[in-house]
């Protein structure tokens, strides 16, 4: 049987998996108000996301960024039927405008829900970071495939080449991630340092109760006759 994973209501900063200290709380009444748009710039509250059931919430720094785009990707790998045995929401915010949500969608296969936060309000107000800090001891995402020179001329051709061209967000915005609800609780939270800092995808699975773990590797699978 499956080891029961306990919620955890304090956040998690890169700092603290690696020590076990500066644990820092975050309350979600400071942005349960702040609206999000859909594709179809629909607006919504933010609180509409959790409060009838446990949310997998994802900032990212913005649609272009390539190692969004590659974590994204790896988000779209998670079957619908582990999310919908453990009673799982995932969903993706970004920061552009709202017509900038179907190309990223079609661009990473992401079949979940999606959402923006044009004026940046919850990033703002839940004090997520707004400029990059890199550390010798950091361990590489599990997700991000390109190097950063390759990947950062990906994000500037898909610019040059999008229909309207612009970054699709503020480029010294840094993403996070939470896990929270029913209701305002906060079980996990983790602020990312920089555009590498995401938290691996199996780690917030686990946090968050669905029991099964993924491959999210690049290595051929070894077919045994």
């Amino acid at each position: 049987m499956a080891e029961e994973v306990l919620p955890i209501t304090r956040q998690v900063t890169t700092e603290s998996r690696e020590t076990g200290t500066a644990f820092v709380d975050i309350h979600l009444q400071d942005v349960e108000d702040c609206l999000i748009y859909d594709r179809h710039g629909v607006s919504a509250a933010f609180r509409s996301l959790y409060q009838e059931r446990k949310s997998i919430i994802i900032f990212v720094r913005n649609f272009l960024c390539y190692s969004c785009k590659e974590y994204v990707e790896d988000l779209s790998k998670i079957p619908r039927e582990a999310l919908e045995d453990a009673g799982i929401r995932l969903v993706v915010i970004g920061q552009s405008a709202h017509h900038h949500i179907e190309p990223f969608c079609s661009l990473t296969g992401y079949p979940y829900e999606i959402y923006v936060d044009p004026e940046r309000c919850i990033y703002q107000k839940l004090g997520m970071k707004r400029e990059e800090k890199f550390s010798d001891s950091a361990n590489p995402s599990p997700h991000v495939k390109s190097g950063m020179f390759a990947g950062q001329m990906k994000s500037i051709w898909r610019a040059m080449t999008s229909p309207a061209f612009d970054f699709q967000g503020d480029l010294h915005q840094q993403g996070g991630a939470i896990i929270a609800g029913p209701g305002s609780q906060v079980h996990f939270a983790h602020f990312d340092m920089n555009r590498l800092d995401h938290m691996p995808i199996n780690w917030l699975l686990q946090l968050a109760g669905v029991q099964q773990t993924l491959d999210f590797s690049n290595k051929p699978k070894i077919m045994h006759v």
